[in-house]
């Protein structure tokens, strides 16, 4: 009850900082939303191992590193260099899209991921032959407002993409083999269950708790019920959550980084703009090339290296010989 307190304090606060019409929108929004496992039909925990949505690997396209301040170049770009959006989506998959749409703020504040970014990851899908591209995320706000407020909503109608607001029937009680504390936990599993290809994509930002929020931590939105008691164990359950995703691609955005304030942000004033988007098929590996533009190192985050150990990926993202360019505006 305290930390829930504190992080709506803190969520007005820094909300005020970008303006008087950002905060009244984020009041009206701004009422924390949790799916309530009590809520949630009592049923059985589904015992399940890692949800693989992966593609077969190809020597030396593992990584990829665009510079530019263009966000649907540089990502159409940092595809192309890993063999193009075909390599991941063939026609007639279904894809969903996870981006960051846990804040009911605008795009400028960087606090989610940006609707034009949406918008030509959604496009390229289609343009591989994908019969159906979802987006869906469990926000900390109201789902609806979230969604409208961050402006993805508006992006995902504009290039035939289909919302998935999250409702009490999508979730279900899932065990984690081998986990510790994913264990008959609300999982938002419907959306999963109905596609073959997922694409992670999520910002740069500052992180009161985990130091960093990008890919991994990004998995955290398929998280139901009271979900702030994981907080004492954050770099468990992100780690958790990456056995549990095995996306078919993930894309960094880093056009803007939030060096402060973190994860909500608030004011343009947090944001340190590095024009970088980072597509791959290695999170680990993205998420320590994205440590490095917070002035960290991969050993400064547990969960990258706990991560590691584990096999999900690697924090040395130059073995990978990533691949470079750079996108004129």
């Amino acid at each position: 009850m305290t930390n829930d307190k504190i992080s709506r304090r803190d969520f007005f606060i820094r909300c005020t900082k970008a303006g008087l019409s950002t905060a009244a929108a984020a009041v009206l929004a701004g009422i924390l939303y949790e799916s309530d496992p009590a809520k949630i039909s009592p049923q059985s925990s589904n015992i399940v191992e890692a949800m693989n949505f992966s593609v077969l690997p190809v020597a030396g396209k593992a990584i990829s590193i665009v510079t530019g301040s263009n966000r649907q170049s540089t990502v159409t770009k940092a595809v192309e260099l890993l063999g193009g959006m075909q390599r991941f989506i063939k026609p007639g998959d279904n894809v969903l899209l996870k981006p960051n749409v846990g804040f009911s703020l605008p795009p400028r504040v960087c606090a989610t991921s940006h609707p034009e970014l949406i918008e030509q990851i959604t496009k390229l899908c289609y343009q591989a032959g994908a019969k159906k591209v979802y987006i869906t995320d469990n926000p900390i706000n109201d789902p609806k407002s979230c969604f409208e407020l961050t402006q993805i909503a508006s992006a995902a109608k504009k290039c035939g993409a289909e919302i998935i607001l999250p409702r009490q029937d999508h979730f279900k009680q899932v065990t984690l083999k081998g986990a510790e504390l994913i264990k008959n936990w609300p999982i938002l599993y419907e959306p999963l269950k109905n596609v073959n290809k997922v694409i992670g994509i999520a910002g740069v930002k500052d992180h009161r708790r985990s130091i960093a929020s990008m890919l991994m931590k990004n998995w955290y939105g398929l998280l139901g019920g009271n979900r702030s008691i994981f907080h004492q164990d954050i770099d468990k359950i992100i780690v958790e959550l990456a056995m549990l995703i095995k996306p078919t691609l993930v894309i960094l955005d880093a056009t803007q980084v939030m060096v402060s304030n973190g994860p909500t942000g608030g004011s343009e004033s947090d944001l340190k703009q590095t024009d970088t988007m980072i597509a791959s098929c290695d999170q680990v590996a993205a998420d320590s090339f994205g440590a490095t533009l917070l002035g960290l190192k991969s050993n400064d985050l547990p969960y990258l290296v706990k991560a590691e150990k584990l096999g999900l990926g690697t924090t040395d993202y130059q073995s990978l010989k990533p691949l470079r360019a750079e996108v004129k505006a």
